[in-house]
């Protein structure tokens, strides 16, 4: 009850518009954009935003019902967890990673590059891909600063 409300958005230009803020103001509700490192704001929220809205079968045109909505989310959810294969996961599911599955796919998948590059040689300029899970993943990680040149 004494925490600020924050409306996580897009930078998407109806969420920027000068009615819908000076309402959201009105309101008492504060705005969040895609700010890496701010305090008031949800990377992960809006990276989610993202997924969902490019997902196919977005209903372009919105939902009839809340219960529809709320079940379009359900099914939106089921798949990003048990089937959308995650980039900075190394192309296995969160519930993959999450319960212990991960390693043991990507050694098999390991496997499968070692003895693809060794049937063709030729196709490879270098190394196999990593195939490691990272300890931590980070929408927006700290960067190391930028040193200054001497005499500035």
């Amino acid at each position: 009850p004494h925490k600020p409300l924050i409306l996580h958005s897009d930078n998407g230009s109806p969420m920027k518009a000068a009615t819908f803020l000076e309402k959201l103001y009105d309101l008492g509700i504060t705005p969040s954009y895609s700010r890496p490192r701010v305090s008031n704001d949800n990377a992960f929220a809006e990276s989610a935003f993202k997924t969902l809205k490019y997902r196919p079968g977005f209903p372009a045109d919105g939902f009839a019902t809340l219960a529809e909505a709320q079940d379009w989310v359900q099914q939106f959810t089921e798949w990003y967890n048990h089937e959308h294969r995650h980039s900075a996961l190394r192309y296995v599911t969160p519930s993959q990673r999450h319960n212990g599955e991960a390693k043991g796919i990507l050694t098999q998948r390991r496997e499968v590059f070692e003895a693809a590059k060794q049937r063709h040689p030729e196709r490879w300029s270098g190394e196999i891909r990593k195939l490691s899970l990272p300890d931590v993943v980070h929408l927006n990680p700290e960067r190391d600063p930028v040193p200054q040149a001497a005499g500035f």
